[in-house]
């Protein structure tokens, strides 16, 4: 499996375009998965289903499952802050590619996104100097960005390409398993 980061501000474009990378990397044969970064507070169940009953009742983990998806949600007894490695142990390993949202101070290779500034969005810092996994920037204003970079440049707005370009590079975004073996405990 590879393993990619997104790296950015909020409003920087992130989500965008990682939902459009998906379909982009999916048309040339790769299986997908996504790790999100989410906010404290965060529900995928709702009120009154049996699931929710279940987690409402005292169940540490509820398991749901059709022949089309299956959710698990777990409940910490105490909060935590999961690291990207623990969350990735959790995932099919079959996949081709992790896309993997926030988590911008991780270990793990990242495309710092970074949007220049308009009437609507102000100026924001870039993170490639100080962060030596940044691989890439996918920006919309190359020829802006406050500091000179020999790192790729990728066209923000073009995921076909970028997909091409996580394509082209072979092995180097494969995930060491047994260098970031953690796991849920």
């Amino acid at each position: 499996m590879n393993v990619i980061g997104f790296a950015g501000f909020s409003g920087s474009g992130k989500t965008t375009l990682v939902e459009q990378l998906i379909p982009a990397l999916r048309q040339r044969g790769q299986r997908v998965s996504v790790v999100k970064h989410a906010h404290h507070k965060f529900d995928i169940d709702h009120p009154g289903k049996d699931t929710w009953r279940h987690r409402a009742a005292g169940a540490f983990e509820v398991v749901a499952a059709s022949d089309k998806r299956l959710a698990l949600m777990r409940e910490f007894e105490q909060p935590c802050e999961l690291s990207v490695h623990q969350l990735l142990a959790e995932l099919y390993q079959g996949v081709d590619w992790v896309l993997v949202e926030g988590f911008k101070d991780s270990d793990l290779p990242k495309i710092e996104i970074w949007r220049g500034p308009t009437a609507d969005y102000a100026a924001r810092p870039v993170g490639y100097p100080g962060d030596d996994f940044i691989v890439a920037i996918a920006t919309d204003a190359p020829t802006q960005l406050p500091t000179p970079t020999q790192l790729p440049l990728l066209d923000l707005n073009d995921p076909a390409a970028l997909a091409d370009w996580l394509l082209s590079q072979g092995q180097r975004f494969a995930y060491d398993w047994q260098f970031h073996g953690e796991t849920l405990t």
